[in-house]
């Protein structure tokens, strides 16, 4: 009989482990959580029931050590382990690990986790089950003769991925055969560096595609049900910077059909836990698989605003033993849903990171369908070590405008002063007409650099400078200005960086 965690442990920093740590507390379980030198003084530190050191701040000395994890698991007397996502989520052999110690993994088995983790194998599994997948090779390539032969049978434009990858690691476009060579070997390079395997393998390129996932949820009793869609064509080098639910780009037969094959590749690994199917769809709306994230995905709140399932606590209560308490009929999604991942990056400077103290910081967190995970408090120490994720900004709206511009608002509400992030960036894709017109695709970004690179000013920048232009004229012809009474300087300066901001 199914019975509820006591005592879990929370494999993860930042963000992501502040959201488990509160599901945990939602359900009534005590969150034990890990930590490094850097993140002595991280949130997730102070929020969790219990801390434990586990190394330097190198991932490989703490967050990715499978050992020392098992140690504090053992040490903290947890029942179960929850890995987040990044580091060990997606790792068969931790795992492997917590199943031969007897502590609960919530995720899925390490059978399905290996097979959907190497890209190549989970291409042959899923052209067996007859799910859709991209042209291209289903073997990694042997060496550089085979790369020329399959290269030329699949034909230009191709993309070279690195069979364990993942975030656009050990992954190249090449659009002509003189390329092929150079960028096979770092291709190479970057997946060796990045995942321990150099393995490439090729696919066939897609003109004008949109990257389109299906989140599933399963049980441990044959259960599956899929809860909609997310749109994630906005990326930045392959890496997903804004997504939405429900895509404006698919109809709902496309929608649905996705959802029937997504549980056909999942039900075909014999799959358990949440998990994500991603597809690749071209422009005529023909759909192909690309891989299956084995883990609660970073743009996972944005299905539960449109559905108002919590999926972190569906993960932890199918890991305990509990069927899923939905069926397919019973999920209706409404509304309209965004993120905007928030960063510590410079978007003036190429993206560099910009980590440094947070000296000053107001969320946005209020009003109507907003919502701001975050993993972060004024005075902390954005440290270099790890991925710069601040926050995930989403909100909703009962129409796709009203949950822009419900975005829009929530921006403009947050403040981080003492290092730069993504915010005004996100600005300028919210306010671009393409965007509030749904027409966009992968390549959205790139053009939105390229139309900045060519000085083409933004809208809002080219609206207040017209109207800086016109309140001069009018101050030099009207009538003599109106005295002005004496005004809070904190109310001044406030005024002065909403303006800086928007600039």
């Amino acid at each position: 009989m199914a019975k509820m965690f006591k005592k879990v442990l929370i494999a993860n920093r930042g963000e992501i482990a502040v959201r488990i740590i509160r599901a945990c507390r939602e359900l009534g379980i005590v969150p034990v959580t890990v930590y490094s030198e850097a993140d002595r003084k991280a949130l997730h530190v102070r929020l969790a029931e219990e801390a434990y050191f586990i190394g330097e701040s190198v991932p490989s000395q703490s967050y990715l050590n499978i050992e020392k994890i098992i140690e504090v698991a053992k040490k903290g007397k947890v029942e179960a382990l929850h890995p987040g996502y990044g580091f060990l989520a997606e790792n068969p052999g931790l795992v492997a690990r917590c199943e031969e110690e007897g502590i609960v993994f919530i995720g899925p088995p390490s059978e399905p986790m290996e097979i959907m983790g190497n890209k190549t194998t989970s291409r042959t599994r899923m052209t067996k089950a007859g799910v859709p997948v991209i042209p291209g090779t289903l073997e990694p390539l042997k060496d550089e003769k085979d790369l020329k032969e399959k290269a030329e049978k699949v034909g230009f434009p191709i993309l070279l991925k690195a069979t364990a990858g993942g975030g656009g690691k050990g992954l190249r476009l090449v659009r002509k055969r003189n390329d092929l060579l150079s960028c096979f070997r770092l291709a190479q390079s970057e997946a060796q560096e990045s995942f321990a395997d150099p393995s490439i393998y090729i696919e066939k390129y897609l003109d004008e595609p949109h990257h389109i996932e299906i989140q599933i949820l399963a049980d441990n009793f044959g259960n599956f049900v899929y809860l909609g869609e997310r749109e994630c064509s906005i990326q930045r080098r392959y890496q997903k910077v804004l997504e939405e639910t429900p895509s404006p780009f698919i109809d709902q037969e496309i929608r649905e059909e996705m959802g029937r094959i997504a549980v056909k590749a999942a039900a075909a690994v014999n799959y358990r836990n949440a998990g994500t199917v991603e597809f690749v769809v071209d422009k005529k709306k023909k759909f192909y698989f690309l891989e299956m994230n084995t883990r609660l995905q970073v743009e996972h709140p944005i299905t539960e605003m449109v559905t108002g399932i919590d999926l972190a606590k569906s993960q932890i209560e199918i890991a305990a033993g509990f069927p899923l308490s939905i069926s397919q009929e019973d999920i209706k999604p409404k509304g309209f849903s965004l993120e905007c991942r928030i960063y510590a990056e410079d978007p003036d400077n190429d993206f560099m990171p910009s980590p440094g103290k947070i000296i000053h910081l107001r969320t946005p967190a209020g009003g109507l369908g907003v919502r701001d995970d975050n993993g972060v408090y004024e005075g902390y120490e954005v440290p270099l070590e790890y991925d710069p994720l601040l926050s995930k900004l989403v909100t909703w709206g009962s129409t796709r405008a009203e949950a822009i511009h419900r975005m829009l608002r929530a921006l403009s509400e947050y403040q981080v002063y003492g290092i730069k992030t993504t915010i005004p960036f996100f600005r300028r894709i919210l306010l671009h007409p393409k965007f509030f017109a749904g027409d966009y695709n992968t390549h959205f970004i790139a053009n939105l650099e390229k139309e900045k690179d060519g000085g083409e000013p933004e809208e809002e920048v080219v609206a207040l400078i017209a109207a800086g232009i016109k309140t001069f004229a009018e101050r030099k012809s009207g009538p003599a200005p109106v005295p002005k009474r004496k005004e809070s300087k904190w109310k001044f300066q406030g005024r002065l960086q909403n303006f800086s901001d928007r600039l």
